[in-house]
């Protein structure tokens, strides 16, 4: 049977609860929930390259993210994340395991193709520059899960949302020392400031964030009270009272989790708040997604709470507080989805070609998609303290 044949076993066994056509050498074939006049489509796929079907069947997520690197399928109906929505809300792989037929078939392509050595696991990263953030991130230039009040909340609403229940969850106030480990363009540290009157210090390990932060902080004149380094979060030196840490230990290798943990619980003051925020792994394995660690953030990881909790507990730091906010990840995508696309023109005309702008809308759409139908991802919130603290009766 065909590598086509095969996949689109895949669709009809499947999908359930959507209808996907697909449109290869001018036929059209539809596929999935039934009950629906034949030419209504949730997305209609356009193949324009037969090894499509090859490169999903063998590699699946990463195999799709290159045929669309490569232009080996266009959407011609609906969006792209629509379609991987769709794949991932039917649990292909799951269901395909459960059929034997069906799971052997896929199985021996796999295997075939790994056989076959077609596929190079080469790791690639791109260097980006101010610009892409700046077209797609809003005026805080936070690279991280917003928190979602209102219906119509904007990119810049879920963003401070999101500062503030930090801030009220570590109980900020003036006077206290706020270090922010992997801090970016310093837009909590500058919040944290402006409203609630802290002092800090900020850590990264970008050169070009830690300068543009810095000019941030001084056009909020707050250059007295904040500071941004560049250097390693384990040679900080001094006492904070508060120590907060946002999207930085999803990449720390997991053999550095103690000394991540164990910096934060030296430079803690005794009855202090800390608070880590960070995508996280929900599930009993962590299946990395091999497309995010060739193309996006190569080396990174996707912590369990237990993980988290175990370093907790063995640098004693009890835990006062776990909250997993992960669903607001997909509103947050999609502004920055929304963002991007808007500024495509422009960021090519900046210098970033085709493949790397096809490449991040795939590496957006799927966070859109894994955000809100994947019950595996996680996004934690961990609220802990060094020694005795108090806390209000209620969640912030």
């Amino acid at each position: 049977m065909s590598h086509q044949h095969v996949f689109e076993q895949l669709l009809e066994e499947c999908v359930a609860d959507a209808r996907i056509a697909l449109n290869f050498q001018g036929k059209i074939r539809s596929f999935g929930a039934k009950g629906i006049p034949a030419d209504k489509y949730d997305v209609v796929v356009h193949v324009r390259d037969p090894r499509f079907f090859t490169r999903v069947l063998a590699l699946r997520n990463l195999g799709l993210g290159e045929a669309y690197i490569d232009g080996d399928f266009e959407i011609e109906q609906g969006t792209l994340e629509d379609l991987l929505c769709i794949l991932i809300r039917s649990q292909m792989a799951d269901k395909a395991r459960k059929n034997l037929r069906l799971g052997l078939k896929v199985a021996w392509i796999e295997w075939s193709n790994k056989l076959r050595a077609k596929h190079q696991n080469v790791q690639r990263h791109y260097d980006v520059g101010d610009d892409l953030f700046e077209a797609m991130l809003d005026p805080s230039m936070a690279y991280s899960c917003g928190y979602k009040l209102s219906p119509n909340d904007t990119l810049p609403d879920l963003q401070r949302n999101k500062f503030d229940r930090i801030c009220q969850k570590l109980k900020l106030q003036k006077g206290d020392q706020l270090l922010d480990i992997g801090c970016g363009f310093g837009g909590l540290l500058i919040h944290a400031a402006t409203k609630y009157g802290v002092s800090g210090l900020g850590i990264t390990n970008s050169q070009a964030h830690a300068a543009k932060a810095n000019r941030r902080v001084d056009q909020a004149g707050l250059s007295g009270r904040l500071r941004i380094e560049y250097g390693d979060y384990h040679k900080v030196k001094g006492e904070f009272t508060k120590v907060v840490s946002v999207g930085m230990m999803e990449h720390v290798p997991r053999s550095e989790y103690g000394r991540y943990v164990g910096t934060i619980n030296n430079v803690m003051h005794k009855g202090g708040l800390g608070l880590i925020h960070c995508i996280g792994c929900n599930n009993v394995r962590n299946y990395h997604d091999p497309f995010i660690q060739k193309y996006i953030f190569p080396g990174s990881g996707q912590p369990k709470l237990s993980e988290m909790a175990r370093q907790l507990e063995q640098h004693r730091l009890p835990i006062l507080d776990a909250e997993n906010i992960g669903r607001h990840y997909e509103p947050t995508v999609r502004a920055w989805l929304h963002n991007f696309r808007a500024a495509e023109n422009k960021l090519c005309n900046n210098g970033y070609d085709n493949r790397f702008l096809r490449a991040f809308e795939y590496y957006l759409c799927s966070g859109v998609a894994q955000a809100g139908h994947s019950n595996t991802a996680a996004l934690y919130h961990v609220l802990f303290t060094k020694g005795l603290s108090s806390l209000p009766w209620y969640r912030v």
